[in-house]
């Protein structure tokens, strides 16, 4: 049985690369395959938050600060690109003299723009994790000081106009990499591209799940100490799937600007930190499928009843997340295992949810 599930997981993880790269955009309309591009971004965000919270046990409440540095990267490049030898329009508007920052400059090469949504994520991440958990930071502390962040960075480009754009954001951009954004063929690609990502950051989460990494993560998560006592330092196992979160937040982030079309301050926020973390919750926190599905839905409530709906969509979102935490505190994943428990013949006990067989294999 325990074979079983892995090749069932990969299995699923099949269908929805056929469902996503081969049918959607055979059946869905232009305009519903972006909106589709879209909530891929935040799925692939969301994989990360899985795996930094339902696995580690890391409540990552500031996932809109890598999101942000992937999205900021990739929408200088796409400005410097429709700006061509240039200084960007909204720049030009508050000096026609201004030169172009220094900080943008590098945004022109397409490598560079590409290594930044890597590497920038990758050593924020690493030098904030380190930090933190070589202190042994975690639980509350940990999600307020990582949500702080978000809203410290959001305030920090609401503030830089000349530089950032701030409250506006950066928009209105014409090319990506070379291809023109207008062109219907074009669009396609990117979601394609956004939607075979997501698709990627599945199968390696699934192959870290079942590896001796993904199970030394759960025993960290549900017994510290007694890893910390095996030998192993709890901060290092932290520090890789906080790491790689981030990575996937920056992904996200990257591919959400050229579907979208614009990046503000109010897309990386702690309003969006929230949102990503009630869409993993609301799907499952520690399944493979359940953040992703999970966040994909939260989105498209908030495309369809958010646009019906404005000012209220947020209450449903609240609303959403206590029944959540008060009812299904493992998400909607769970309702599968607990609709096979309950068909369990009356002498089959279901095996005990501890820490215990992922201590074992670490020791083996």
């Amino acid at each position: 049985m325990t074979k079983l599930k892995p090749r069932l997981s990969l299995i699923g993880i099949g269908v929805f690369a056929v469902l996503l790269l081969v049918v959607a955009p055979l059946v869905l309309t232009d305009h519903w395959l972006s909106n589709l591009g879209k909530y891929c971004c935040w799925a692939i965000a969301a994989v990360g938050i899985g795996l930094a919270w339902g696995r580690g046990g890391m409540l990552v409440m500031g996932q809109g600060v890598f999101f942000a540095l992937g999205a900021y990267s990739m929408a200088m490049h796409l400005t410097l690109e429709t700006a061509g030898a240039g200084v960007p329009g909204f720049m030009v508007l508050y000096d026609p003299l201004a030169p172009l920052p220094a900080f943008w400059e590098p945004f022109r090469s397409a490598a560079f723009t590409l290594l930044a949504i890597v590497l920038l994520p990758v050593i924020v991440a690493g030098l904030l994790g380190y930090a933190l958990f070589k202190r042994r930071v975690k639980g509350a502390y940990f999600a307020i000081l990582s949500q702080a962040l978000a809203v410290a960075l959001a305030t920090l480009i609401s503030s830089t106009i000349r530089e950032t754009g701030g409250d506006t954001g950066l928009s209105d951009f014409k090319y990506f990499f070379g291809f023109v954004l207008e062109d219907p063929a074009n669009r396609v690609m990117v979601y394609l591209i956004a939607a075979a990502l997501l698709v990627v950051c599945l199968l390696v989460v699934w192959q870290l799940y079942r590896s001796r990494f993904g199970e030394l993560l759960v025993a960290t998560r549900d017994a510290e100490e007694r890893v910390r006592f095996l030998g192993y330092d709890p901060a290092t196992v932290k520090l890789v799937a906080f790491v790689l979160a981030a990575l996937m937040a920056s992904i996200g982030g990257a591919m959400f600007v050229p579907i979208v079309g614009i990046i503000t301050p109010a897309e990386i926020g702690a309003a969006a930190s929230i949102l990503m973390i009630a869409g993993v919750a609301f799907g499952g926190r520690a399944s493979l499928f359940g953040p992703a599905l999970g966040a994909m839905a939260v989105g498209w409530g908030q495309s369809s009843l958010g646009s019906a709906w404005p000012e209220g969509w947020t209450y449903i979102v609240g609303l959403l997340f206590i029944v959540v935490i008060l009812f299904l505190p493992k998400g909607l994943s769970s309702l599968l295992p607990r609709f096979t428990a309950a068909r369990r013949s009356p002498g089959e006990q279901p095996a005990a949810g501890t820490a215990a067989p992922e201590l074992e294999a670490v020791q083996s």
